[in-house]
């Protein structure tokens, strides 16, 4: 399954449209990303919680650029 989208620099959130990261408000992205992780329950989530990430959704593992 290919993901297309940009990833925010800030975040690590993954949009595919849009030119505002809808969970930090940042306008900084890069296409240059690699592997992603979808978060269902940010609370609950060892991997949600060492990455920094408090929202719903999918994320980027590493960016690059």
């Amino acid at each position: 399954m290919t993901i297309k989208g940009k990833a925010c620099r800030n975040c690590r959130k993954i949009i595919e449209k849009g030119k505002e990261c809808p969970v930090c408000g940042s306008t900084s992205f890069t296409t240059f990303w690699r592997g992603y992780v979808a978060i269902l329950d940010p609370q609950n989530s060892e991997i949600a919680q060492k990455m920094g990430v408090s929202t719903i959704g999918k994320h980027a593992l590493r960016l690059s650029r």
